[in-house]
């Protein structure tokens, strides 16, 4: 059974198997946590000792069968306190907010803005999402580098970036804004947009299709779903 299991997947069931643990060192037992169908082995079995809190549990290693109720929230791991479940809704209220209005900046630099303006047209209407594309950095969400960024446009970059409000996000659309491109030998552009500002999302191609930016933007929200602002608050 352990052989069917990715190691990523394997990797968060430790951590779901060091919480299991300790919610038992708390009650004052200690259980083996295996896996179902699985023997117990020496590597299994738990090492005995107080544990000072329960690890973080990573999202994502769940896997959900046909039929299976999928639960919106990633913020779900054994020996979860009530405090704790309290703040983790916080945390699924504002993701929602923010995944569901994503506002991009106007920030077109070169032929990817061609296919920036494809997605927002009515075959993939970015308007569905919730992205409306704002003209003004104080307004915006994220920015999408769409384009060749030279030397003399790198400054304008990390200016814009800085006026924009957090938390902040940028996309790197196309070859140029991943890593210069066609031009990253000359003398005028900036070896990647990564340079300048930090991004969190880079979208392959020279140009990348209309569909590639629009499934990195779902990717961004994917990622904004499972922001831990209010957990980290409380946690620290």
């Amino acid at each position: 059974m352990r052989k069917l299991i990715h190691s990523n997947q394997f990797q968060s069931y430790n951590l779901l198997a060091g919480a299991k643990n300790y919610c038992d060192e708390k009650v004052g037992t200690v259980k083996c946590t295996t896996i179902p169908g699985e023997k117990k082995t020496k590597d299994n079995i738990p090492k005995k000792g107080p544990s000072k809190s329960p690890p973080v549990n990573l999202h994502g290693w769940k896997t959900y069968k046909v039929g299976e109720t999928r639960r919106y929230s990633p913020f779900h791991f054994p020996g979860q306190s009530t405090v704790e479940w309290v703040v983790a809704r916080l945390d699924d209220v504002l993701n929602w907010g923010r995944k569901g209005s994503m506002w991009p900046l106007t920030f077109g630099l070169a032929c990817c803005a061609l296919e920036m303006m494809h997605y927002a047209g009515p075959r993939y209407d970015m308007d569905r999402y919730g992205m409306v594309f704002r003209g003004t950095p104080r307004q915006t969400d994220v920015i999408i580098v769409a384009g060749t960024v030279t030397n003399k446009m790198a400054p304008i970059l990390r200016k814009t970036y800085d006026l924009m409000p957090e938390p902040r996000f940028v996309v790197s659309m196309g070859s140029c804004a991943n890593g210069g491109g066609y031009y990253h030998y000359t003398y005028s552009t900036v070896r990647g947009c990564d340079r300048i500002i930090p991004v969190d999302i880079y979208v392959p191609g020279c140009p990348p299709t209309a569909e590639a930016l629009l499934y990195a933007m779902l990717q961004l929200q994917k990622k904004v779903k499972r922001m831990r602002i209010c957990q980290t608050w409380y946690r620290h």
